[in-house]
């Protein structure tokens, strides 16, 4: 039998009914959304971890670190709520560092949506 997720992961869901970061990995191509399943599996499952995967951001934010093929990287802002990875907001990094405005939209649903 296999061990139970020690958090569950849950989409973040608008007031309207969208799931941005369901719909943003629909977006991907397959072997995207396989790294990015397997690093969030990994969070469910071995939750509290650390780097090099989950990195704190503050204010109750942490980040899926993900390594994409030819050299991209994603990057999944979630927070806890009620025993639940919540999924907050995702997306392909451009930059060294995470932009304060993804950090913004994530607080913004965290607050919505938690």
């Amino acid at each position: 039998m296999s061990e139970p997720k020690r958090l569950p992961a849950r989409f973040y869901r608008s007031d309207a009914g969208r799931e941005p970061v369901r719909e943003w990995l629909k977006g991907l191509d397959v072997e995207d959304r396989k790294v990015i399943g397997e690093d969030i599996k990994d969070v469910e499952f071995s939750w509290p971890i650390g780097l090099p995967l989950v990195r704190s951001l503050g204010k109750e934010l942490w980040e899926v670190r993900s390594s994409l093929p030819r050299g991209r990287i994603a990057r999944v802002i979630f927070c806890i709520a009620e025993r639940h990875v919540v999924l907050l907001h995702g997306f392909v990094k451009k930059t060294q560092k995470t932009p304060q405005s993804e950090i913004d939209l994530a607080l913004k649903r965290k607050r919505e949506g938690t």
